[in-house]
Order: C-alpha cells, then sequence, then structure tokens
C-alpha cells in the first residue's frame, strides 16, 4: 500500500466545509432540541434508547457507549430524564442487577417530534453534508 499524497488546499478546504456543515446541523438540532424543553443529551438519550438495535429499550452501560460518555454521568442523565418523565428504569426480567432504561409515552412523543424535524433539516442538507474524499 502506498503513503497517502500529502494534503492540498482542496483537502483543507473540503475539512473545512464539512466541518462547517457539521455544526451547522449541530446548531440546528440543538435550538430544534431546546425549543421542546429539553437539552441536547436528553434528545440524544430518547433517540439511543428508541433506535437501540432489536429491542425497545437500552442499559445504561449501552448508553454511554452510544453517547460516548462516562456510565455516572449517563445515570445522572437518566435520572433527570426520569424526573421528567421522559424515560423510566425497569429491572431485566432475567438479570435483576441489570437496569433498562424504556422511553415513556411523554418521551416518545417528544422524540417523534424532533426526529421528524431532524430527518427534514438532513434532506435539506443531501448533496451538501459530503464526506471528504481524502485517499
Amino acid at each position: 500500500m502506498s503513503p497517502p499524497r500529502p494534503l492540498g488546499k482542496s483537502d483543507f478546504s473540503a475539512l473545512s466545509e464539512f466541518r462547517y456543515q457539521m455544526r451547522r446541523y449541530e446548531a440546528f438540532s440543538e435550538a430544534a432540541v431546546q425549543a421542546e424543553g429539553i437539552t441536547p443529551l436528553q434528545y440524544l438519550l430518547l433517540l439511543h434508547v428508541k433506535g437501540f438495535q432489536g429491542r425497545e429499550w437500552a442499559t445504561v452501560g449501552e448508553l454511554a457507549e452510544r453517547l460516548q460518555a462516562k456510565q455516572h454521568g449517563v445515570v445522572a442523565l437518566v435520572t433527570r430524564c426520569e424526573a421528567a418523565g421522559l424515560v423510566e428504569r425497569r429491572a431485566h426480567a432475567g438479570d435483576r442487577r441489570r437496569v433498562e432504561v424504556h422511553l415513556l409515552p411523554a418521551g416518545e412523543t417528544i422524540l417523534t417530534r424532533l426526529a421528524e424535524i431532524h430527518r427534514a433539516e438532513l434532506r435539506a442538507l443531501q448533496g451538501v453534508f459530503t464526506i471528504p474524499d481524502l485517499s
């Protein structure tokens, strides 16, 4: 395998544009989420619970991985979401040491509204938000 070619001006421009579009999307997302009365991290927690493959719940450890956060921080986040009536913890039926995080109807409603808004924004970004080719 040959070494990668040196980075040129067009590579830096492509990386800059990618980061700019990514940040624009994040800023859009932050504003949309805050308009619903939750924080960006709360939205991501709800999204990862609902989006977890193969089931309708996730463990705190799985959510910590998805959020790229420390487990104790995710426990605090789950506690805040639970206090807001967005999620609930349930003991796992087969292993009482495992705790499942489930969406509640209020969390599902907010998540659905936000996911629809985010999907529309992503569609608007199609063709603009591309991954740079740095080969």
